[in-house]
């Protein structure tokens, strides 16, 4: 008997219980964006340089391309680029044909095309100008763009964070005091976009290439956005 009492007691507690969990509400809230960003010089550079060369068979173009290339290694190690800054990017063996035949002819091959490209990352960005100078005279042709970045952006993407924060929490007050509510705890936060692209550079090719190479690193952007909600009294 008494067990069966027992039973019927927790089973009316229960639906007690569930009843005055239906008639609560959910919390007033309130949800802004902040938006934090700080702004550095890059100090790396990324630069694609390679050597393009022609040949009436792939082998001729292949030979000429390799002892080009060669050179220009050379010239980046001598230049105090590491092994491990330099890694190939693109190689390419391609037919070249003419498209001008008359009388309706088909393309007709006239020789072959061989390119060979290593990415360099340049750690000492202020002789950037030094080093595109040394792989041009050593024979590079083709210097296919320059992106710019910041090698440790942990501690500005860490501030960028903070000041994402500080924004967002500034425009809770005033639509807080605008709204006659009382702001209440943090409900969240969560993370939006991070860090802004590299900076390109134009491409280059080797008759653009002047004794001494101007390079403008300018500045990179770097931001946080983050969105936060609290609750409302």
């Amino acid at each position: 008997m008494l067990r069966y009492l027992l039973t019927a007691i927790f089973l009316t507690f229960l639906t007690v219980s569930s009843a005055f969990a239906g008639d609560a509400k959910p919390p007033r809230t309130i949800t802004l964006a902040g938006h934090g960003e700080v702004r550095m010089a890059p100090d790396l550079a990324l630069v694609m340089i390679g050597v393009m060369s022609q040949g009436d068979t792939a082998g001729d173009a292949l030979k000429t391309n390799t002892a080009a290339m060669q050179a220009v290694l050379a010239a980046l190690k001598a230049a105090r680029i590491e092994d491990k800054d330099i890694q190939t990017s693109n190689f390419t063996v391609q037919p070249r044909y003419d498209y001008n035949n008359s009388n309706n002819q088909p393309p007709r091959l006239i020789g072959y095309d061989v390119s060979n490209n290593v990415t360099v990352a340049v750690r000492a960005i202020d002789n950037l100008g030094a080093v595109l100078d040394q792989a041009v005279s050593a024979g590079s042709n083709q210097i296919n763009g320059i992106l710019f970045q910041v090698s440790k952006p942990e501690a500005s993407m860490d501030e960028a964070r903070k000041l994402a924060v500080e924004d967002a929490m500034r425009k809770a007050k005033v639509y807080a005091g605008a709204g006659t509510v009382v702001l209440g705890e943090i409900l969240s936060i969560s993370e939006g976009s991070g860090n802004q692209p590299p900076i390109p550079l134009q491409d280059m090719a080797r008759a653009d290439m002047a004794a001494s190479v101007p390079i403008a690193r300018g500045e990179q952007v770097i931001s946080v956005d983050v969105n936060m909600v609290w609750e409302i009294k």
